[in-house]
């Protein structure tokens, strides 16, 4: 994977671990943005009103192919959280009704669901998901425990942030779709670090982030509705598409896709970004970027006398490794990584725990995680950041 380091514009002192919280664009793909851009800039009027949107449409139409669904069930965000809260402030919410999602999911959407519970007297069931989890059976029976007759919505993560583990979505979202439950899925962390079929998935709301694993400028993701649903969902803002007096076939494109003056250059690249990945073999680079992540987990939990979160295995671990690391100054030890190492790894806290989380891309080595090991052992010896 050597040859593709040299596509990208991180910096060279510093040992990127980090592709979880923030993608970063390929050479090819944040030139093309630069170019969207400069037109923007050059006929402004015409850019946001005529050939904006055709770039608009051709991106949603590559993007829907790349997640097999209608192009006009997808519609563009700047991020996931966006997405639900679009979702949050809709959804038909009636006092003492329950969203069943797990103790394991982002704190931003965490935070949005109990904002709009809470203004109608309804509850957000963080259903507790022990760690570790021994299979993915095991994982499905204790979240389905928080199942009640007053669940009207499952919100679950593809892949989880803090501990970076894939959920068994496939199989929740077929319980749910058996006992007539909505499911909307967070796959923020899920395109292109894992294959994604939406009519497959049977997911009736899905989002996802272009800007992470997909490589896309920051700020553009996408909210999937199913075409039954959508109806369900007002805009955020309502603007110009709201009751247009020059509708669309796709009201959920008039609703959601443009609301205000915006550079959406970012949306645009989508295309962009998916060839690049056909061109470079893109599955074959994630599978040695999940062998990578997968190989080096057991020495990092021996070395902080952790117990692994879940087996070590494609059912739960792709391209994200959260190990649990004993320190009482997470923010402090982030920053003495970057600091004093040049290591940019993120030490996430969530609930009572604490995880110290690797990501691998097409441009790591298994260099780059020996930096890591070799730092850990010297805060291990001459500092008082990490518990062991």
């Amino acid at each position: 994977m050597s040859n593709i380091k040299s596509q990208f514009l991180l910096r060279d002192d510093v040992t990127f671990l980090n592709f979880g919280s923030f993608g970063a664009c390929p050479k090819p793909i944040f030139e093309r943005y630069q170019q969207y851009q400069l037109e923007l800039e050059q006929e402004p009027v015409q850019f946001i009103t005529v050939t904006g949107l055709q770039y608009l449409k051709q991106s949603r139409e590559a993007l829907a192919a790349y997640i097999n669904c209608p192009a006009d069930d997808v519609v563009y965000v700047t991020n996931p959280s966006y997405a639900v809260n679009i979702i949050a402030k809709s959804f038909n919410l009636q006092k003492d009704d329950e969203i069943l999602t797990t103790n394991l999911e982002y704190g931003a959407c965490d935070r949005a669901w109990n904002y709009y519970c809470k203004k109608v007297g309804a509850k957000y069931i963080r259903q507790p998901i022990t760690l570790p989890i021994p299979s993915k059976e095991d994982l499905i029976n204790e979240f389905f425990k928080g199942l009640t007759s007053r669940t009207k919505l499952v919100f679950i993560s593809h892949l989880t942030s803090s501990t970076g583990l894939r959920m068994p979505v496939e199989e929740i979202c077929a319980i749910a779709k058996q006992k007539g439950i909505l499911t909307f899925v967070d796959g923020a962390h899920a395109p292109g670090q894992l294959p994604l079929n939406l009519q497959t998935l049977q997911a009736d709301i899905y989002t996802g982030a272009c800007h992470k694993w997909m490589m896309t400028p920051k700020g553009s993701s996408f909210l999937y509705v199913k075409n039954e649903h959508q109806h369900l969902f007002d805009p955020l803002i309502v603007s110009w598409g709201y009751q247009s007096t020059a509708p669309s076939q796709s009201q959920f494109l008039d609703y959601h896709q443009m609301q205000g003056t915006r550079d959406f250059s970012a949306f645009l690249c989508i295309p962009n970004a998916i060839e690049f990945m056909q061109q470079n073999n893109w599955s074959a680079v994630s599978k040695t970027c999940k062998e990578m992540v997968q190989q080096n987990a057991p020495r990092f939990c021996k070395l902080l006398k952790a117990t692994p979160t879940a087996p070590i295995t494609d059912d739960f671990i792709c391209q994200l490794y959260s190990t649990p690391i004993k320190t009482k100054q997470p923010l402090e030890l982030h920053r003495h990584f970057f600091n004093a190492y040049k290591i940019e790894v993120p030490v996430m806290p969530h609930g009572d725990n604490v995880f110290l989380r690797y990501s691998i891309q097409a441009f790591n080595t298994q260099n780059d995680l020996d930096k890591l090991y070799n730092a850990i052992e010297d805060i291990i010896k001459t500092t008082s950041f990490i518990e062991v």
